[in-house]
């Protein structure tokens, strides 16, 4: 019942227009408010991005994310180390990117403002597809081969939101990677970057929701 209620309050709070929108061909979402974020929030783009690519603003429940841009959004005091669970629920609403674009979690993030930004993201897409990849500098790398298809993930429809639960579970050994209770990856501790800031990352053309961020030690 309260995801119902949930699911129709957002429907009520986000504009029409964005609620509205086909995702199979078109312009991007209209941005509005772009590069105004809410206090302690930064964002940092892509290469090719710009802030006012981006509208992030607060909406209770949490946020709600429109893109013109790919990029990381997070809080400074946003850190975790050591063994710890993260967690998100996003609403994906219908958006007109023209094919499907990715969003989700990062964890260990470091020099995140800087040149050497590091860290390693964990993203579904709207097909029902999961990546897990890692970022150094300017370039990205896989960690998982290619986008695989996954049954655990809710696929976007065209006349309205659908929500995903991202979790992951950093232990000693192994980081766990599942949505909705489900895991649908794992990897030595070891092998990822796990240490330090963690946030969001939201490729560009979307409209997103997200009405959870949490962390548990």
């Amino acid at each position: 019942m309260r995801h119902r209620s949930t699911m129709l309050l957002l429907s009520l709070l986000i504009p029409p227009a964005l609620a509205a929108q086909g995702h199979e061909h078109g312009p991007a979402p209209k941005i509005v408010n772009g590069g105004v974020f809410p206090a302690g929030w930064s964002v940092r783009l892509d290469e090719d991005g710009k802030p006012t690519d981006v509208s992030l603003v607060s909406m209770a429940p949490g946020w709600h994310i429109t893109t013109a841009a790919s990029g990381i959004m997070y809080r400074a005091a946003d850190t975790a180390s050591g063994t710890y669970t993260l967690n998100t629920k996003i609403h994906l609403f219908p958006s007109q990117g023209g094919h499907a674009e990715a969003f989700g979690l990062f964890i260990g993030g470091r020099d995140l403002a800087g040149p050497g930004q590091r860290y390693t993201y964990f993203l579904i897409r709207g097909d029902g597809s999961y990546k897990v990849k890692r970022r150094d500098g300017s370039k990205a790398a896989d960690v998982t081969k290619d986008w695989t298809p996954s049954p655990a993930i809710v696929q976007a429809k065209a006349d309205g939101p659908v929500a995903n639960v991202l979790t992951v579970q950093v232990g000693k050994d192994k980081v766990s990677f599942s949505v909705n209770g489900q895991e649908i990856y794992s990897a030595p501790t070891a092998s990822l970057d796990a240490s330090g800031n963690f946030g969001l990352r939201v490729n560009h053309n979307l409209s997103l929701h997200v009405e959870t961020l949490e962390l548990k030690r």
